[in-house]
């Protein structure tokens, strides 16, 4: 795949070579590509993963970068790699560590050749874990962020990855430039990390059941529809009294709401709210039996770390 076009952005200039394949590395790296830097991404003689589970997205994800597909236990191929790391400025990786060890492509190998070349490991666990395996579901089961038996609507721990490993790509290269510590440092960026980042909000107990944000106000929950159901997200006072007073409420409870937005569609509360500035959203894709999100129970395959 070549690349299309030359991005513009702050990154203009610097080039990132990636061999991280399937979901969080990708999504970091179109990130970056976006902020203008150049991408080349090192895929293995079978491509990337996700191209075979998802072709749409893997296209997206590879928009505008040079992909090309090395074998790098053998030697020609491996020169190859080398040659785009020197003159590379980031390294993202989301191999195990043991596999970057054997390939001499460990942040302490990398340093030896390319002492200016930054690098960001995208792993599933902290060291000394890096070679435990795990994938976004196992993640999120760790820190209690999935109901069963729905499966989640999104890789939530692979794209909150993604997000940390461009902050950290992006403090990296703000150092180097700048003259802050080491000229080529590099970072790990765990996927569990950003999966008990998620949690935060659960573990200090502002979402869990019967809590504020976890069906305690009336004023944010979710609420059934004629046809499907709506999310009411009248958290600020302002938001609860405007809304009880457009609807001819006083001291209105969850049994009041639930009465009266089950007369109308959520198209129709949705359209209703916004004539009147209010955040109440109609759920999209909820299958038919009104329980949202029961027709996804089949889980994305991401990188086995």
């Amino acid at each position: 795949m070549e690349p299309s076009g030359v991005a513009s952005g702050p990154l203009s200039g610097l080039r990132i070579v990636t061999l991280a394949v399937n979901v969080p590395g990708p999504a970091a790296a179109a990130r970056l590509r976006g902020f203008g830097a150049s991408v080349v991404k090192v895929e293995p003689p079978s491509g990337d993963p996700l191209m075979h589970q998802n072709t749409a997205w893997y296209r997206a994800l590879s928009t505008g970068q040079e992909v090309v597909r090395l074998n790098l236990k053998e030697a020609g191929d491996f020169a190859l790699l080398e040659g785009y790391l020197a003159g590379a400025d980031l390294f993202l990786t989301s191999s195990r560590t043991g596999a970057l060890e054997r390939l001499g492509l460990d942040p302490d190998g990398l340093r030896r050749k390319h002492p200016r070349l930054c690098g960001v490991a995208i792993t599933g666990y902290p060291s000394p874990r890096g070679d435990e395996p795990g994938h976004d579901l196992t993640y999120l089961a760790d820190h209690g962020l999935l109901t069963p038996p729905e499966m989640p609507r999104s890789l939530l721990a692979d794209l909150a990855g993604a997000e940390r490993a461009v902050s950290e790509a992006l403090a990296l290269l703000i150092g180097r430039e700048r003259g802050i510590g080491e000229a080529g440092a590099h970072v790990e960026v765990p996927l569990s990390e950003a999966a008990a980042y998620l949690a935060e909000p659960l573990r200090y107990g502002i979402t869990a059941p019967g809590a504020h944000l976890g069906g305690g106000f009336a004023g944010y929950g979710l609420y059934e529809a004629s046809d499907g159901w709506i999310a009411v997200a009248a958290l600020e006072p302002h938001f609860w009294e405007k809304l009880r007073a457009e609807l001819g409420l006083g001291d209105a409870g969850r049994e009041d709401l639930e009465g009266i937005f089950r007369r109308e569609t959520a198209a129709h509360w949705e359209d209703w709210a916004s004539a009147r500035d209010l955040p109440v959203a109609a759920l999209k894709g909820t299958p038919p039996d009104g329980r949202p999100g029961t027709e996804h129970r089949t889980t994305t395959m991401t990188e086995e770390r």
